[in-house]
Formats: C-alpha cells, sequence, structure tokens
C-alpha cells in the first residue's frame, strides 16, 4: 500500500499543480479579456465622438457653401435706374417733377419692365435723395440682408 501510495502521489500532486496552474491562467486571461473589453469601449466612444464631429462639420460645411451659392446668385441680381426732369407748364402753375425709371436685370436679363415713378421736387430740394426714397429696388426697400447700401456707378445700381 505504501508502494502505491508513493506511486499515486506524484500523480495528485501533478493533477492539483495542473488545476492550479489552470486557474491561474483563467484568472490572467479574464484580466486580459478585460482589460481588452475596456480598450475597446474606448475605442468605440472616440470613433462615435469623432462621428457625430464629421457630421457636424459636414452640416456647417453643406450651410456655408448654400450661403455662398445663395450670395452668388444675389449678386448677379442689379438695377438700372435713370432719372430726368421733366417740367410741366399751366397757365398759373409751374410744376418742375423728377421722373425716375427703375429696371431690375438678372445678369444681363432684364426681369421687369421700366418702373416709372413722377416725384414733384420742391425748390432747394435734394435730387438724390428723392431718387433714393422712391426706389422701389433700392436695399431699403428689399430688406437688405447685411445693411450695406448699394453700390451705384451712374446709372446702374448693384444690389447685394
Amino acid at each position: 500500500m505504501d508502494a502505491l501510495l508513493w506511486m499515486l502521489l506524484p500523480l495528485f500532486t501533478a493533477a492539483g499543480s495542473a488545476l492550479l496552474a489552470f486557474y491561474i491562467m483563467q484568472a490572467r486571461l479574464e484580466v486580459v479579456v478585460a482589460k481588452e473589453r475596456e480598450a475597446l469601449v474606448e475605442a468605440r466612444a472616440m470613433l462615435s465622438c469623432q462621428d457625430q464631429q464629421v457630421e457636424s462639420k459636414v452640416k456647417a460645411v453643406e450651410e456655408e457653401v448654400r450661403r455662398k451659392a445663395l450670395d452668388e446668385f444675389l449678386a448677379d441680381f442689379r438695377v438700372e435706374e435713370r432719372h430726368y426732369m421733366r417740367e410741366s407748364k399751366s397757365l398759373f402753375l409751374n410744376k418742375k417733377s423728377m421722373v425716375l425709371q427703375e429696371r431690375l436685370f438678372f445678369r444681363s436679363i432684364p426681369l421687369s419692365n421700366w418702373v416709372e415713378h413722377e416725384m414733384t421736387v420742391e425748390e432747394g430740394g435734394d435730387i438724390r435723395q428723392l431718387a433714393q426714397a422712391a426706389s422701389i429696388f433700392s436695399n431699403r426697400a428689399l430688406g437688405p440682408a447685411n445693411g450695406a447700401p448699394a453700390a451705384s456707378n451712374g446709372r446702374t445700381k448693384l444690389l447685394k
């Protein structure tokens, strides 16, 4: 019996050592898997954050491009304007008036016929101010987008 005990003792020791090594390796494996899962969660969170940032940047760029395209489109509109003085003489009344004619263009295509306004000019009145007040295509009448006055080069005004 002693001989059998001495033969089985190394077998039990080897089995116990193998079982102990198995549990230690299993614990190490669980630690490594937990660290990998943690790294995976961090990577997913970072990717979702970057995805949201990219989406917001794309939306901002799309809005900027849309706004720029609209500004370029609106820059192609212009107003052609001409005015002259008209005097009406009657028996007792000498009436002086300014006639303002305006026409809206898109690039070189007229969008409207000549719109005519006749305004009575009083003695000492400012003709330029009278012309700007009566204009239907002025920035004031169209509702200024940026508050800048329309650029003028003689007979043509460009709307911005």
